[in-house]
């Protein structure tokens, strides 16, 4: 099968690319590289590679791109609230405008899986199930509300993934628990606010899984929702400390007087994806355990606290 799999050098991107191709996919990856393409330097030299340094917003390069694909992976994002923050048109051009270009490029018979993001939930009681109506808090989540929005009209299947932790080939460090577990190591200290906050895991690892499912089972998919997850990481934040804290010791301070802007709060269920067979194969235990050992060897960089896919 051909995958053309947009934003493929980012943090889930350099992770799911080298998955394709142990299954024998060809792939073409369309990026921008923006942060260079480290994240899949040892893929590149597979002959069944094409990467391609382009925008996501250039609708003739997407077009041409997706024509010869027999499955579409769009991963292409500004990521997170505070990245759409810093550049609301950005956020809404790449995560709604190069959506609305994909979709508008896929004809029947193509596959198509849109990343989305559990945070369009926004603040919610009782457990998220697919059918729970979403109320996006930030622009971020709004954009990324659209997005699925026109992916779903178009028919493709729409993962709403639980915020991915673990290390990446294109490694991030704006997501809290490999966050927290980088603070434990170079600071010896963190600050939580909420820590009561109830908040949904994946490992980046077992997320690439989600995706491959979504591909292999499309014809169930096509059209549908699926919260990507696991039940048993469900946690709340000071649950997250802990974990981390266990293995490896630092001083934790909360601080009562900031609040999350996208106000998530939140217990999702996973049942649907664990009836397609999916479950998580990492523990947060072992998730945290290498992003420390990680840690020890990173530096301080921007690089890796700006969001993407």
């Amino acid at each position: 099968m051909r995958v053309l799999v947009t934003g493929g050098a980012g943090y889930l991107g350099s992770t799911l690319v080298p998955v394709l191709l142990s299954r024998g996919h060809r792939v073409l990856v369309l990026d921008s590289l923006l942060f260079g393409a480290k994240g899949l330097l040892p893929v590149l030299p597979h002959p069944h590679l094409e990467l391609l340094e382009a925008d996501v917003r250039d609708e003739s390069v997407v077009r041409g791109a997706v024509s010869g694909a027999d499955a579409v992976v769009n991963l292409a994002a500004i990521v997170g609230y505070p990245a759409c923050l810093r550049s609301p048109s950005d956020a809404e051009a790449v995560n709604v405008g190069a959506a609305r270009c994909i979709a508008s490029c896929v004809s029947s018979g193509q596959i198509l899986v849109q990343a989305s993001t559990g945070s369009i939930y926004g603040k919610v009681s009782g457990p998220c199930t697919e059918e729970t109506p979403t109320s996006p808090r930030t622009h971020y989540a709004k954009t990324k509300a659209e997005a699925e929005k026109i992916m779903l009209g178009s028919g493709g299947a729409s993962l709403r993934f639980a915020t991915l932790f673990g290390v990446s080939p294109r490694m991030r460090l704006d997501l809290l628990v490999n966050n927290l577990a980088f603070e434990a190591v170079h600071a010896g200290s963190v600050t939580l606010f909420q820590p009561g906050a109830l908040r949904t895991f994946l490992h980046v690892s077992d997320a690439a899984r989600a995706v491959i499912m979504a591909i292999d089972r499309f014809e169930i998919m096509s059209g549908r929702v699926c919260n990507i997850g696991d039940d048993a990481l469900n946690h709340t934040k000071l649950e997250i400390a802990e974990e981390i804290r266990r293995q490896r010791n630092f001083r934790l301070q909360i601080d009562d007087s900031c609040t999350d802007p996208d106000e998530r709060d939140y217990h999702v269920s996973y049942r649907y994806a664990r009836e397609l067979g999916l479950t998580a194969k990492v523990t947060l235990a072992q998730g945290v355990e290498e992003v420390l050992r990680a840690a020890s060897f990173m530096q301080k960089s921007d690089t890796y606290r700006i969001g993407d896919a």
